[in-house]
Formats: C-alpha cells, sequence, structure tokens
C-alpha cells in the first residue's frame, strides 16, 4: 500500500507543477494584453502633447532597444554602431521625402523601405565586423560609425551640416502627435513579438549557443557565422525604422543628431538596465530611461550634468545589478519560491504518505499475531 502511495504523490505534484506554469503563461499574456491595451488607449486618456510627444521618443526607443538586443543581448555581441542604422533610415526618409515630394501620411511608407536599405547596408558591415571576436567587434562598429558621421558632414545629398528639414504637416494641433504615435506604437510592438519569436526559435537558441561558447556551438554543428550575419542584418531593420520616424517627428536630422554616439550608448545602457539578453529587459530600460532623460534635459539646461549621469548610472548598473532587474527580480522570486517549498512542500501529502506507512505497518503486525 505504501508502494503505491508515492506514484500518486509524484502525480500529484508534477500536475501541481504543470498548474503553476499554466497560470504564470496565463499571467504574462494576460499582463502583457493589458500593457498593450493601456499603450493603445494612453493617447486618448492623455492629450497633452508634451506626455504624447515623450511617448512617441519612448517607443522609438523600445523599438531600437529591442531590436538591438536581438543581436547583441541574444549572441553577446555588443554593437555600439547601431546608430549607422537610425541615421541612414532618418537620412533615407528624408532624401526620399525630399526627391520624391511625399507629405501629410504617406512619408510612413517609406519607412520599410528604410529598413531595407539598412538591411543592404548591414550585410558588408557585418561580414567586416563579425570576422572578429567580441571586443574587437566593439572596436569595428565604433569605427564604422565615425566613417558615417563623417560621410553624412560631407555628401552633398545630406545637406552637409545643414542636414534635412521635413516638410510640414496638416495634422489637427490637438491629435497632431497621435499619428506618430500609433506608427511608433505598432513598430515597437512588431520588433518586440519578433524579438520573442526568435529567441523561442532555434535560431535563438543558437544565437545563445553562441553567446555562451561559440567554439563549442561551432563544434556542435551551428553555422556561426551566418547565424551572427542573420540577427544582426535582422537587428538593423528596425532601427532604421525607427530612424526614419525619429526624423519625421523632430523634422531635422543633421549628422550630430542622426549619427549620435549617445544613443548608441543609452540603448545598451536601457538593455543593461532591465536585463541584458531577455525579452523583456530592454522594453523596460526603455521606458525607465528615455522618459527620465527627456524630463531632466527639460529641468536641467547644462548638457554636462545630464552625461555626467549617464555615466554614474551605467557604473552602478553594472556594479549593483549586473544581471538587469527582471533577471535579478525573477531570481529572488525563485529563491522564495525554493525556501516555502523547504519550510512546507505539500504538507498534506506528506501526513497522508506516513499515515498510509503507520496504517500498512499495523496490518502487518496484526497479520503477524495472528499467524
Amino acid at each position: 500500500m505504501s508502494e503505491s502511495a508515492a506514484p500518486v504523490t509524484v502525480a500529484s505534484e508534477g500536475t501541481s507543477a504543470g498548474s503553476r506554469w499554466s497560470i504564470a503563461s496565463a499571467g504574462r499574456l494576460g499582463g502583457s494584453l493589458a500593457l498593450l491595451a493601456a499603450a493603445v488607449v494612453l493617447p486618448l486618456i492623455f492629450t497633452n502633447p508634451a506626455v504624447t510627444s515623450d511617448a512617441v521618443y519612448t517607443l522609438v526607443f523600445v523599438a531600437w532597444a529591442a531590436a538591438w538586443n536581438t543581436f547583441s543581448g541574444y549572441s553577446g555581441y555588443i554593437s555600439l554602431g547601431h546608430a549607422v542604422f537610425f541615421g541612414s533610415g532618418a537620412y533615407f526618409t528624408g532624401i526620399a521625402t525630399r526627391d520624391w515630394g511625399w507629405t501629410g501620411s504617406k512619408v510612413f511608407l517609406l519607412l520599410p523601405l528604410a529598413g531595407l536599405l539598412a538591411a543592404v547596408i548591414a550585410v558588408p558591415f557585418g561580414l567586416l565586423a563579425l570576422r572578429v571576436r567580441r571586443h574587437t567587434f566593439v572596436v569595428i562598429t565604433i569605427a564604422v560609425f565615425f566613417i558615417f558621421q563623417l560621410m553624412a558632414y560631407n555628401l552633398p545629398v545630406t545637406g552637409g551640416s545643414s542636414g534635412l528639414n521635413a516638410p510640414t504637416i496638416n495634422y489637427a494641433p490637438a491629435t497632431y502627435n497621435n499619428p506618430f504615435y500609433y506608427v511608433a506604437l505598432l513598430l515597437a510592438v512588431g520588433t518586440i513579438l519578433a524579438s520573442w519569436l526568435i529567441r523561442r526559435s532555434r535560431f535563438g537558441l543558437q544565437l545563445r549557443a553562441i553567446r555562451d561558447d561559440e567554439d563549442r556551438a561551432r563544434g556542435l554543428g551551428v553555422r556561426v557565422m551566418r547565424v551572427k550575419l542573420s540577427a544582426f542584418v535582422f537587428s538593423a531593420v528596425p532601427v532604421a525604422m525607427a530612424g526614419g520616424l525619429w526624423w519625421y517627428f523632430t523634422t531635422l536630422v543633421d549628422p550630430s543628431s542622426g549619427f549620435n554616439p549617445l544613443f548608441d550608448v543609452a540603448v545598451a545602457l536601457m538593455a543593461f538596465l532591465g536585463g541584458f539578453g531577455t525579452v523583456a529587459g530592454p522594453v523596460l530600460g526603455a521606458v525607465i530611461i528615455e522618459p527620465a532623460q527627456l524630463y531632466f534635459q527639460q529641468q536641467v539646461s547644462a548638457g554636462y550634468i545630464f552625461l555626467i549621469s549617464y555615466g554614474a548610472l551605467f557604473l552602478v548598473i553594472i556594479l549593483a545589478l549586473p544581471r538587469g532587474i527582471i533577471p535579478t527580480v525573477a531570481e529572488q522570486i525563485s529563491k522564495w519560491r525554493a525556501r516555502q517549498q523547504r519550510n512546507g512542500p505539500n504538507p498534506r501529502h506528506r501526513l497522508t504518505a506516513s499515515t498510509e506507512h503507520i496504517a500498512h505497518t499495523k496490518h502487518t503486525e496484526h497479520h503477524k499475531e495472528l499467524a
């Protein structure tokens, strides 16, 4: 009788674990849908143009951070040159708008073309930079970034140091930001969804194997260069689309703003703060850092204070939260659950098993007495 009790306990514990997993999955899905619904109605509730303007900029960086993390977070190759794609997307959208005479919402149709251009640029960029390992890769991405910035300063088509202005848009003043907001939201949600799908796929598993041990991944049959290059090219597309949208919203791009090295630092900071290599981490980091940055810039006129704060925040994150907010919180929750299980896991099952064992012992002793 005691031998048959053990499988029942194991089965019930497995069922309980499965139900906990399904509840957790349902909770994550419900939370994601709730956040998406809140994002959809945000411009309808907060009609202040200052709020919706900050929301547009935040969503632009959410898309950039999620795309950057799909490559750098999953592969372990830190890129400080993704502003190449951001600036290229901004300049392409500006040049195409100027030369083709497009205005109004029609300009939004240029964003996929900006992403396609970035993918074309990312192929030779990646073939050059990904031939080396991580630390040298960072240096090459910085070098390529400055090459593109110098090209923007000197090529006639880019407008030189004056940059490119966006055409006037005849949107209603009260809802002027709303079209930009919803395009940015669509871009951000699409990028996050793609990042989630990649992480759960075989391709994502190969990227993380490269991050953990590139030589071992190659030995196991992973085509390392092809996988890294594919992720690099993918990550360039949403970043360029975000750059095009950013240009149209700010109405101006010049070499110092389109190819801004601080943007790359900011995106890396967002990913490390939220959780480097996770799906939600860069999103959380962007939602925290970009609004804080905009508020700080509005309140403090001295730009150097902002730069000092950026550097200090980066140091604090690396030293105090090296894994980021989401992995750290998840680890603490797991430890708390483990303590709860050690202190009193399934007392009903333990009591049932003990009772059955005692009953079986008494039954055996009774039979011996009768014998």
